[in-house]
């Protein structure tokens, strides 16, 4: 691992954070980051693309990947698997890119195991109640997903501590801003 010039980046939050809004933000205006597509069996929500948003694979087909070695990371989330392609990884790191994962904190957790030098930033909601107007504005999941979403949340925030850096989004620019300092910061520090 010592021989990497990059570095992984981990950006968890609870469903509706933000986490990956940022992270495309970060992936379009700076050449030195390259995101991370994770597999998983969950259908594909609208506007999501195969191989762009994550590659839509099946149980059997994610099962048989995981008995491979194929994954850094597996975790199952809302009763759907996520799994994190090692090859990559390892390929963008060496080159000297920050790859950087917007995970669970399941997978968060797993990944800083395997990649003890990785960055974990975990992104808060001010507060409950604008986490949830925000899972409604998505209008991406009914009622009861949402309620299932919220409780996850309250049990994602109590693991917010184990990260390295943590951040409120008050607002997405605001966020945005914040993880370019914490990137600019990781970088002077691992190049002294």
């Amino acid at each position: 691992m010592s021989n990497r010039k990059g570095f992984l980046l981990v950006v968890s939050s609870p469903s509706g954070g933000g986490k990956t809004t940022v992270c495309r933000m970060l992936v379009e205006n700076r050449d030195d980051i390259v995101y991370s597509i994770s597999a998983t069996t969950r259908p594909k929500r609208r506007g999501e693309a195969d191989g762009r948003d994550y590659f839509f694979i099946s149980q059997a087909e994610f099962l048989k990947r995981e008995k491979n070695g194929f994954f850094a990371e597996t975790a199952v989330v809302h009763d759907y698997r996520y799994g994190t392609p090692v090859q990559m990884i390892e390929e963008e790191t060496y080159k000297g890119k920050i790859v950087i994962m917007d995970l669970d904190v399941q997978g968060a957790k797993s990944i800083k195991k395997k990649f003890s030098d990785s960055v974990t930033v975990f992104i808060l909601p001010p507060s409950m109640e604008v986490l949830k107007s925000r899972l409604m504005k998505r209008n991406t999941d009914d009622d009861e997903t949402i309620k299932v979403r919220m409780k996850n949340a309250e049990a994602e925030i109590k693991e917010a501590e184990d990260f390295d850096y943590r951040v409120i989004n008050e607002s997405i620019d605001e966020t945005y801003v914040e993880m370019l300092s914490i990137i600019d910061n990781e970088i002077k520090r691992r190049n002294k």
